[in-house]
């Protein structure tokens, strides 16, 4: 979610018009922030599935940590178990973690190796001597398979400190309202090895989920993702808390909340009788004004989405908001929460229309991740509109459902003006680097005028929910959703997205009208799509005098068709405006 900045505090870039409700730019093509940026070996080993990350696949992940918040420094182990694929076995391991946290030891299947070595963010472990990984074979006495291996790496430093949580992230330490210890971490983008040794790749989740135990001062509640499945007292005055999440989990999401924290909860009954687990923890003096708050605004939020998207896609391991002191970050099944129990978007409306001050943008934004993002990842972060387009998009949704078409007609055409068109919304491949911020209000209009050109709200719904099954717990690409959206709609939307994900200009439907002889009573209308790629072929919806509307069918290319004269008022010709495109009359 750490777009949020931009939209509020950047200004409107320079050399642009604001015409309407769009943003032109003056230099004619619109290329717009297109020179590319230099990226080094250590942002391809970040954003690439190397060799020495191919052959082995994360089953699962038991994180310990410990905190020293007066030092603000962290120790602890990540044990991640994983197995093997030998036709692509490699004798190194590539394991991320971030300067200047650094790795102490390593222990492979019981014994201590010193076989690993540092290149900049990145270790390498040499398995050369572990001859037995060469041809993995099924446990004696298990169905055949292969092998889970476990490979436990202890660790301890001093994380990178998020300079601007949640946009530029890192480990947060700071106070509450009480001047008491609170810390957390935010590190989407930046990624999980920021804290804790892992393959700090979307593309491979950890099949069996993740636990997560935190040790704390005991005058001190730790929560995290997921389930409590313990809480131990320790030696020195300390506890651990222990959390665990049995879905697969975006490992930027897995992180820990410590402070002074209370919890109280609900249970939803949700689609299909499912009960769902409702949990909130906040710090203490925001107890009352918390539960209030919270009890009228989740359960709505979620019969929205599980209307649009289907059911809650983590049922096993809950639903939870978990006070921050950041704004808000997307944590599987721990959301952070820091609107100060106010709706809008600290209390604006990002919109202009109003309909963002009748809601917590926060819960809202932020838990339709748990669909797009957590249920749905993208492999690579290039490809984030996935995530950010389809969630900006929820919040229309979630207006429409409870408010009507109308009023989320209203918002999405609010948000465009929050568009920039700088630099694609699909970004570079393969060095960990995303595209433009527009992926969220541009996104979230190329969602809307996809659905305009369905012309089927019933299907669109349909193409959601299937989205959220077919893809349920899995890792995609854009190219997957695009082509989903294609194959169910039964109508070939590739140019749509080409031109709105891979270029920055917005189709222009340039047009004339060459007026009726007297006595013919038609119009000759003349038009086509310009500041386009080729082909480009999207239809679109005009309105006649009456508001009525008729649909046209340009292309790239001029074409004509009749058109009574009375269907076009003022000689001016009307677009629904619910197609993210703009108009130019040819004089």
């Amino acid at each position: 979610m750490h777009f949020l900045k931009r939209l509020l505090f950047f200004p409107v870039l320079k050399n642009t018009v604001l015409i309407g409700l769009w943003i032109f730019p003056l230099n004619g093509s619109g290329q717009l922030g297109t020179q590319k940026k230099q990226f080094t070996r250590q942002d391809t080993l970040r954003g690439t599935l190397t060799a020495e990350r191919l052959w082995w696949n994360v089953q699962h992940y038991d994180i310990l940590v410990e905190p020293d918040y007066y030092k603000k420094e962290i120790k602890g182990r990540s044990l991640i178990s994983f197995t093997v694929q030998p036709e692509g076995m490699n004798k190194k391991m590539q394991i991320d973690l971030q300067q200047p946290m650094k790795i102490d030891s390593i222990i492979f299947q019981g014994k201590k190796t010193e076989s690993f070595f540092r290149d900049g963010n990145v270790y390498y472990i040499d398995f050369g001597n572990f001859s037995f990984l060469k041809n993995p074979k099924a446990t004696p006495g298990k169905k055949p398979g292969p092998n889970v291996y476990e490979i436990s790496i202890y660790f301890s430093g001093k994380p990178r400190e998020a300079p601007y949580p949640p946009w530029e992230g890192g480990w947060i330490w700071t106070k509450d309202n009480l001047q008491r210890p609170w810390m957390t971490v935010a590190c989407q983008g930046l990624g999980a090895s920021v804290w804790y040794p892992c393959k700090d790749h979307q593309s491979d989740e950890p099949d069996k989920g993740a636990t997560l135990h935190i040790l704390v001062s005991d005058t001190l509640t730790a929560v995290g993702n997921g389930r409590l499945i313990s809480k131990q007292k320790k030696e020195n005055g300390k506890t651990l808390w222990s959390w665990q999440v049995k879905n697969p989990i975006n490992i930027y999401n897995l992180v820990p909340y410590i402070g002074k924290y209370v919890h109280f909860s609900d249970t939803l009954i949700g689609e299909n009788q499912q009960k769902l687990s409702l949990d909130y923890w906040v710090m203490d003096y925001h107890f009352e004004k918390a539960k209030t708050h919270f009890t009228a605004q989740v359960k709505p939020m979620l019969r929205a989405f599980e209307y649009w998207f289907g059911p809650y896609p983590f049922y096993e391991d809950g639903f939870k908001l978990v006070e921050s002191p950041h704004l808000g970050m997307e944590h599987q099944s721990a959301i952070a929460y820091g609107n100060k129990y106010q709706n809008g978007y600290r209390g604006t409306d990002l919109s202009g229309s109003g309909w963002g001050l009748h809601w917590d943008y926060i819960i809202v934004h932020e838990a339709g991740h748990e669909w797009f993002a957590n249920n749905i990842s993208s492999n690579d972060i290039a490809d984030m509109w996935v995530h950010e387009g389809f969630t900006m998009y929820s919040e229309a949704l979630f207006i429409e459902y409870h408010w009507g078409k109308k009023a989320a007609d209203e918002y999405v055409q609010g948000i465009r003006k929050k568009i920039y068109n700088d630099k694609p919304l699909i970004g570079p491949y393969g060095v960990n680097e995303e595209g433009s911020s527009d992926m969220y209000n541009k996104g979230a209009n190329l969602l809307h005028t996809i659905r305009q050109v369905i012309d089927n709200d019933s299907l669109f719904r349909q193409i959601l929910r299937g989205l959220n099954k077919d893809f349920y717990h899995k890792t995609v690409n854009s190219s997957d959703v695009e082509e989903y959206f294609s194959r169910k709609s039964g109508k070939n939307l590739k140019p749509v997205f080409d031109q709105y994900l891979r270029t920055i200009q917005i189709p222009t439907l340039e047009y004339e009208i060459q007026k009726a002889n007297k006595n013919s009573g038609m119009n000759t209308l003349k038009f086509r799509w310009t500041n386009c790629i080729a082909g480009f072929n999207m239809p679109v919806r005009i309105f006649t005098s009456s508001d009525k509307t008729k649909w046209i069918y340009p292309t790239d290319k001029f074409q004509t068709i009749q058109i009574p004269e009375n269907e076009i008022k003022d000689g001016e010709l009307r677009i629904d405006p619910n197609f993210y495109v703009r108009i130019k009359k040819r004089i």
